[in-house]
């Protein structure tokens, strides 16, 4: 049997775009691999049980996204490394009570159940839960212990996507104010990097988006590290420095305790408590 000159080509020509073809694909693959890898940092669990798991959350990580293109998420790494504990009818796998910011580590909060999510729910709605944060202020905040009740709404002007807030003013730019209360209390100040900082603990009684930073950024004394609040110059740090550090949730089904160490220096915050915070 005789094959042709243009036969052979043809069939190199399909063997070679195959070739070419497994070669992408085995590219697609080894880029997925490596990506996910990279991904898949082990959760740090604070506590476990039929109701609740608790992670202590690494700062720059989101909870969750609906963008499908985004892989690095708590809720992509409690899939991998709990898939037991996946809900399939949940659009996101498990049910997220609370937020933590983007940037901010520490406690949070996931439950295993509808009944254990909706008391913890309740107890956020209700504010009987109660969390501490920990965080380096700039500068010296000149007072031990004080009360801000301040509103805080989103800044109508925000163009940049980073859903910025703002203190309510008479300026116009604050777009529906909403109450907000924070408690701080100065654990220490001194030097931190070579400038004058403020080392506290936060308390508040209301959750509002980027409460605390706002808050600490009216006041003057932006958050360490905080590149939305410090008018895009704080850049220097290697995180934001604020940290869930303490959450106390009573509710029906299993009342939670939970505290982290401090990341931020080795002090014993919780022997520095005033009466009243």
């Amino acid at each position: 049997m005789e094959i042709s000159c243009e036969a052979n080509f043809s069939m190199f020509e399909r063997w070679i775009r195959a070739f070419i073809l497994s070669h992408k694909l085995a590219v697609s693959i080894m880029k997925r691999i490596f990506k996910t890898s990279r991904l898949f940092k082990p959760l740090r669990v604070l506590h476990l049980s039929d109701n609740f798991i608790v992670i202590n959350k690494d700062p720059d990580v989101l909870i969750n996204s609906n963008d499908p293109e985004v892989t690095t998420s708590i809720h992509v790494s409690l899939c991998h490394e709990f898939p037991r504990l996946v809900n399939p009818s949940l659009r996101h796998s498990f049910h997220f009570v609370h937020r933590l910011d983007y940037v901010t580590s520490g406690v949070l909060v996931v439950g295993l159940s509808k009944k254990a999510s909706s008391a913890a729910a309740a107890a956020f709605e209700n504010r009987s839960a109660s969390k501490y944060y920990v965080a380096l202020l700039r500068g010296l905040v000149s007072v031990e212990l004080l009360e801000i009740n301040l509103p805080i709404g989103e800044l109508k002007s925000e163009i940049t996507g980073s859903h910025r807030m703002i203190v309510d003013n008479d300026e116009g730019t604050c777009v529906n104010p909403r109450p907000a209360t924070t408690r701080l209390l100065v654990l220490e100040r001194g030097i931190f990097e070579g400038y004058p900082t403020t080392k506290v603990i936060l308390k508040p009684t209301t959750g509002r988006r980027h409460q605390l930073r706002v808050h600490c950024a009216h006041l003057g004394h932006t958050i360490v590290g905080d590149f939305t609040y410090s008018c895009r110059k704080d850049i220097n740090p290697e995180r934001t420095f604020l940290h869930a550090l303490r959450l106390t949730l009573p509710n029906l089904v299993e009342s939670l305790d939970i505290r982290t160490p401090d990341p931020f220096l080795s002090v014993d915050v919780t022997r520095r408590s005033s009466p009243g915070f």
